[in-house]
């Protein structure tokens, strides 16, 4: 499916078609591109929680939608905003999303709710995809030629909607002409950097090496990468920055051996309500997730384990966060502040 500019690496991986969510089944990838159609709301929040699409964007881009079928079915809206708000607690997109899409349904005419859900739930999609492309273009320029990235789980259009965030800065910065070489974290336990990030880069025609979560440390400290960078599920109002498990290793690494570490996100991931990391809710998913590889139990029926999806990154650690709305630079709070409040129109 070839959306956009045409280009072998555009995609949707959430999009709305003849009445149905359509999505892209990313526990299927990268054997098999196959898209979901579903018409029934409770099957989108199911494939939220199961992660058949995933990345903090598109599951608030989903719950959209889902709402949209909701009201296209008569149910009750606000209830199965509620249900949605459920599937996972940490991406702070996916409850940005249920609450403009509560307002739009409060707004609503008489006889007109489907119609406006559907109208917002475009819109949330058509704004994120503007954003991902305008990431893309600003955080290009903080990737010199010759520039030797590294990026951790999927910040790509398969987290976003067509482009990505992470993966957009790199992908723009490729389609300008420059050389890059990018290490792919695996992401362990689900590998989402070595099935899903390595997918989009290879049909990119980015040049890229597929590594273990735990070889990043010898490539930064024997002087490999240049740049490390990633994207984000919820920012605090102080700068501290929730992503996927690991990010904050990859943080105290970049900062001890002085290369920049960078945050690529929209501003919907701000979440100024949250004074700091502190106060960001860590999903922890099922253990077997952990002791397990490729659908394979890799451990003893009785071996226990935990399973934290996320870690939070330090503001002091971040060199910048790259927006829609321009580059973040050190003071982070000052500047999200600044530029949530212009995006809000105050």
């Amino acid at each position: 499916m070839l959306v956009g500019d045409g280009h072998l690496s555009e995609f949707r991986a959430v999009d709305w078609r003849d009445g149905k969510v359509i999505l892209l089944d990313q526990t299927r990838l990268p054997h098999e591109e196959s898209y979901l159609e579903i018409n029934d709301w409770r099957e989108v929040a199911e494939a939220i929680r199961s992660m058949r699409v995933r990345g903090a964007p598109a599951i608030g881009i989903a719950a959209a939608y889902a709402m949209a079928l909701a009201a296209a079915d008569s149910r009750d809206v606000f209830a199965a905003a509620d249900e949605l708000a459920g599937t996972r607690p940490t991406a702070v997109n996916l409850f940005w999303a249920i609450e403009r899409m509560k307002r739009a349904a409060s707004e609503a005419e008489p006889g007109q709710l489907a119609q406006r859900l559907l109208q917002e739930a475009n819109a949330i999609a058509a704004e994120q995809d503007a954003a991902d492309h305008t990431i893309g273009e600003l955080g290009a320029e903080l990737l010199p030629d010759d520039c030797r990235v590294l990026t951790h789980c999927n910040a790509g259009g398969l987290a976003t909607y067509s482009f990505g965030t992470a993966l957009g800065v790199i992908k723009a910065a490729h389609r300008q002409g420059k050389q890059l070489f990018v290490w792919v974290d695996e992401t362990r336990p689900l590998l989402q950097g070595a099935r899903l990030t390595a997918w989009e880069l290879e049909r990119e025609g980015v040049p890229m090496a597929l590594i273990t979560d735990n070889m990043a440390g010898h490539l930064i400290s024997t002087g490999q990468v240049d740049a490390v960078i990633t994207g984000a599920d919820r920012i605090a109002a102080n700068g501290d920055t929730a992503n996927k498990i690991g990010t904050y290793g990859l943080a105290v690494l970049a900062n001890r051996h002085r290369i920049p570490f960078y945050i690529a996100a929209p501003l919907s991931t701000v979440d100024l309500s949250i004074p700091d990391g502190r106060s960001i809710p860590i999903e922890e998913r099922e253990p077997d997730e952990v002791k397990s590889l490729g659908g394979k139990q890799i451990t003893g029926d009785k071996v226990a384990a935990r399973n934290f999806a996320f870690d939070v990154t330090p503001a002091e650690l971040i060199s910048a966060i790259i927006s829609e709305k321009g580059i973040i630079r050190q003071p982070l709070e000052a500047g999200m502040r600044k530029l949530a409040m212009e995006d809000d129109g105050r």
